[in-house]
């Protein structure tokens, strides 16, 4: 995909020490990951109900934000970002967990359905659905009816470990993209993917 210009990242979660580090904030881990290879420390942004990060990555400016809206009403931090810095949906890559991934795998990921995401389904209301997604796998409950507790719920030592090592690749792919483009990354992202699984 040519000419793919990136400005902004959001790391999809759900603020506050009750969900730190479950499956379901894999984007502000994300998040948290990219500011430190910036150097990058985040602020609470009240205009943008979240806190935001600035730096550079690979010769790129970027802008990183954690809502803190909760996940089901993530679009309401992504708009008025995007709008404040007159950024196009087509210039932004969200990070999120996905329960349809094998955990510890990663996919990058151009526009497309909200696939029952919560976060995603709420940005699609305020902006549409033509931007990039980073995908980080955290596989699916053996019932159904085990998906909230699932996603809410922390990972073993053994699902961690796979799950930072997703996180790095994550990282590595979005450097690739920024350097020398969204086809490259992705085909180191899926390819690394496949050899750690």
């Amino acid at each position: 995909m040519a000419g793919f210009a990136l400005r902004a990242v959001v790391g999809l979660g759900n603020p506050g020490a009750d969900y730190a580090r479950t499956r379901h904030n894999m984007g502000f881990l994300f998040a948290d990951r990219l500011a430190a290879a910036m150097g990058a420390a985040f602020r609470a942004e009240k205009k943008f109900h979240g806190e935001l990060a600035r730096g550079t990555l690979a010769g790129t400016e970027l802008l990183v934000l954690k809502p803190d809206t909760f996940m089901n009403s993530s679009g309401d931090a992504v708009q008025p970002l995007l709008a404040f810095y007159k950024i196009t949906p087509q210039e932004l890559l969200v990070v999120h967990d996905d329960l349809d991934l094998p955990i510890g795998s990663a996919r990058l990921k151009m526009a497309g359905g909200h696939g029952g995401h919560n976060g995603l389904r709420s940005i699609h209301q305020h902006i549409g659905e033509n931007y990039a997604r980073l995908r980080i796998g955290i596989a699916h409950p053996v019932q159904r009816a085990q998906v909230i507790n699932y996603v809410l719920g922390r990972p073993n030592a053994t699902e961690q470990q796979a799950l930072d090592a997703a996180l790095d690749a994550g990282l590595a792919a979005l450097e690739t993209l920024l350097a020398r483009g969204w086809d490259r990354a992705t085909q180191q992202l899926h390819t690394a993917v496949s050899a750690n699984a």
